[in-house]
């Protein structure tokens, strides 16, 4: 008998997994990575980055927006997929605020921000704050993205409401490195074109720099050495800037998960904070 009541309920079971008015609700779906594809003003080429809408939007609501500019040699998709530390965290932090997420191309592999990559995130920006509510606007990036990320703020504080920076260099007319790709990207070499690698360094231009800015460095990095993001740091401080440097002097060209995401969470809060402070 006891076998038979046990039988009895099997397909009462089948039908409870089966019938979809009885299923449990599914898990929700990370939210899926789209590869946006537009057309530059400013040269008609085809140019792309990634939009990561967060697991908690709605149309209706405004969200803030995180820029995530990637390293020398990668390209849009650095930021959405690669593990290293620097990527994660602002992968999480995106998902911890419910952030818009954006990786662009921003001319890929080796532009270091230069007049193309500018009008470029420019135009992201504008179509981004057209097609959503767009409330803030953070920009992080590592290496030639960190330094891209101070050069575009310096460019357009306008557009920016904090800037996260990995690893940069904020003197372009210092700066050694990378120079073939930096010639092409800015339009002639240091000597041919000073005042357009003079306006591209954030160190030159610190009144601009009015958003909350966080940079992260390494006393061993030789690929982009500290001290110029140091010397911006200590420039911003008398200026009263809300600002924070995580200097870690043994490490090199890298940037923890842990120090950045203290560093994007610093920005995060700090323009928050800003936002609330009732008008003098």
């Amino acid at each position: 008998m006891q076998h038979l009541l046990r039988i009895s309920w099997i397909p009462l079971l089948i039908a409870l997994f089966v019938n979809p008015g009885h299923a449990a609700d599914p898990s929700p779906q990370k939210p899926a990575s789209l590869d946006i594809e537009f057309t530059a003003r400013c040269d008609q080429t085809t140019q792309r980055y990634v939009l990561l809408l967060p697991e908690r939007f709605s149309p209706e609501k405004p969200h803030s927006l995180l820029i995530a500019l990637h390293g020398h040699g990668s390209d849009r998709w650095q930021f959405v997929k690669d593990p290293r530390g620097e990527c994660r965290a602002a992968r999480d932090i995106a998902r911890k605020y419910n952030l818009i997420y954006v990786s662009p191309d921003y001319r890929a592999r080796t532009s270091w921000m230069g007049p193309q990559a500018e009008a470029d995130l420019q135009q992201i920006i504008e179509d981004l704050k057209s097609k959503y509510q767009i409330d803030q606007v953070f920009l992080c990036g590592g290496s030639m993205g960190g330094s891209s990320s101070l050069t575009f703020a310096a460019l357009h504080p306008e557009l920016i409401d904090g800037v996260a920076a990995m690893n940069p260099t904020a003197n372009h007319l210092e700066y050694n490195n990378f120079q073939p790709a930096i010639q092409a990207s800015f339009g002639g070499t240091k000597q041919q074109i000073p005042e357009e690698f003079k306006k591209r360094s954030a160190e030159y231009w610190p009144e601009k720099l009015t958003m909350p800015l966080s940079i992260s460095v390494g006393g061993k990095d030789t690929s982009v050495p500290p001290d110029s993001a140091r010397r911006l740091i200590n420039i911003l401080k008398q200026l009263n800037r809300e600002v924070l440097l995580i200097d870690r002097p043994h490490e090199g060209h890298k940037t923890s998960y842990d120090d950045s995401r203290a560093i994007l969470e610093f920005i995060i809060q700090q323009a928050k904070s800003k936002k609330e402070k009732p008008a003098q």
